[in-house]
């Protein structure tokens, strides 16, 4: 064996899925989306499109498969490299919905019942609580432990599927004798907390009533600057960060990323200067900044022969691994082998 693939075999394994819903936002894109190209030097990464977490809502067919294919030109334009990593949809691999029935028979129904994400999702759904709503947390552990992941990068949100995870990997383990690995939480080095344009006290999301809050990482170059020129702001009238200015220190944050500048040498660079001209100035940079993933996006986009290669390609290295996953699970609990 070659000293790279040993070194390769060596490093820990990441396992993220995203969900088809949408393009990111500027926060995503600053606080996680634009390190995961970073990741792939240091770890084995494997990212997946979890096309089948998405259907526990109610979709239209045509729209989810649209949407399937612009989240995975998306991740691959936002600096996942096919050739670092394992990149792939998730209904491509059936050892998801195998390890799926495995593991719900060794989750409680009493810890399906407390996680907080059903609760919300019924609300939402009234008209659709279905099983998969309910249970789609025992699909995540098995998406993860398939692949005998190290770490998973999590959200505030997430953080009780990845407990359940651990719970579930650790009682199969007792119970059948070792075969997964515990999966930490992977807590990535905090990007800069973006807030909304409209209402700088709070997170920007893509759920923001007024959407002038809102930066979509694939807006075009006059929309965002037209969103940043609406950004609230206060009556100063100065550029500095301070105390009470919350809608000018989400803006200098902001231009911080994207053009490496410190607070101070923004500060001195629009002294004497009013918020307009800063929030035009803070536009123009996002949408600069951006720029090469729009342009690759549209790229990638357009070029459906090579992203089912880049996609098939995924989903043959990830069946390779969850393959065998998938084989010492069914021998554990007592299948009979067929071969």
């Amino acid at each position: 064996m070659s000293e790279q693939n040993t070194q390769q075999e060596q490093k820990k394994i990441i396992f993220s899925g995203i969900q088809p819903t949408g393009t990111f936002t500027l926060g995503n894109y600053i606080g996680a989306v634009s390190h995961w190209g970073k990741l792939q030097d240091d770890y084995n990464c494997i990212y997946s499109i979890v096309d089948m977490h998405a259907i526990t809502v109610r979709q239209d067919p045509a729209e989810l498969r649209k949407h399937t294919l612009e989240a995975y030109a998306l991740i691959l334009a936002c600096g996942i490299d096919p050739k670092k990593s394992i990149a792939f949809i998730q209904s491509h691999n059936r050892h998801h919905a195998e390890m799926n029935w495995i593991l719900s028979c060794s989750t409680q129904f009493g810890e399906l019942s407390r996680m907080t994400q059903f609760k919300d999702k019924s609300q939402k759904h009234p008209d659709d609580i279905n099983a998969g709503l309910f249970t789609y947390p025992v699909l995540m552990a098995g998406d993860i432990l398939l692949y005998k992941a190290d770490l998973v990068p999590v959200g505030v949100d997430q953080k009780q599927h990845l407990e359940l995870a651990r719970n579930v990997a650790q009682r199969f383990n007792q119970r059948y004798g070792e075969l997964f690995t515990v999966p930490d939480a992977y807590i990535p080095k905090v990007g800069a907390k973006v807030m909304s344009l409209a209402d700088p006290t709070k997170k920007m999301s893509k759920s923001d009533e007024n959407q002038n809050g809102c930066i979509y990482i694939l807006d075009e170059p006059d929309v965002i600057i037209r969103k940043f020129k609406k950004a609230v702001t206060d009556s100063e009238a100065c550029v500095r960060y301070a105390e009470g200015k919350d809608g000018i220190n989400n803006l200098m944050s902001i231009y911080s990323v994207v053009t490496g500048k410190t607070n101070e040498e923004i500060e001195r660079e629009f002294e004497g200067k009013g918020y307009g001209d800063f929030k035009i100035a803070v536009g123009e940079a996002v949408a600069d900044h951006l720029k090469p993933v729009r342009e690759e996006y549209k790229r990638l986009i357009a070029d459906k022969a090579y992203l089912k290669e880049c996609y098939t390609a995924g989903a043959e290295a990830a069946m390779r691994i969850s393959a065998k996953t998938i084989a010492k699970a069914y021998r554990k609990v007592g299948f009979v082998d067929m071969k």
